[in-house]
């Protein structure tokens, strides 16, 4: 623990703020982190550098001319692409890449934040928890892997596998288990 500043050190230091790095950002990205329960910090970075990626390509497009026909293509090409992605909200301009492209848009795509979305976990935590021991599956593929980012399209295909033992018990809740499936 270090003493606090008597006053005079107060004053010579009052400019100087050891406590806020600039090259920090103000920890956001550890605050990121913990909402959306990324382990890995280079999920993170990788995040941030595609985010960046966007935002150099929908810079790079709104420097041609309105009217040319391959800014016109290429723009509607990349919103389509970030919309079935499930990045933006809504298939807007591409002035709103500059606010609505960000890395916890990346990481409310992963599979644990779409599993407490869809009610199928309490908490990101658990949710994480399921996918690494193998109870989850999109389509026919059992993922295991947290940062598996779910796309529009996928999100119809998320289930509990045949053999997860939560399955078991939200069908048996629910009454609806079925005979063929007890043995």
């Amino acid at each position: 623990m270090v003493r606090k500043l008597k006053h005079h050190e107060q004053r010579l230091l009052k400019k100087v703020d050891f406590l806020e790095w600039k090259q920090d950002q103000g920890h956001r990205d550890t605050q990121v982190m913990r909402t959306y329960h990324v382990q890995n910090r280079e999920d993170y970075h990788k995040y941030n550098k595609i985010c960046g990626n966007i935002r150099k390509i929908a810079h790079k497009l709104a420097l041609l001319q309105p009217n040319d026909p391959f800014r016109i293509k290429h723009e509607q090409l990349l919103l389509d692409k970030l919309y079935a992605m499930g990045i933006l909200a809504t298939k807007s301009k591409i002035s709103d890449l500059e606010n609505k492209v960000t890395v916890s848009s990346f990481c409310r795509r992963r599979i644990g934040v779409v599993m407490c979305r869809f009610k199928m976990a309490e908490t990101i935590s658990d949710a994480v928890k399921f996918v690494e021991q193998g109870h989850v599956r999109v389509g026919p593929d059992v993922i295991t892997d947290p940062a598996f980012l779910v796309t529009r399209n996928m999100e119809d295909y998320l289930q509990w596998t045949d053999s997860s033992k939560i399955k078991h018990n939200v069908l048996k809740y629910k009454n609806k288990i079925d005979d063929f499936d007890l043995s």
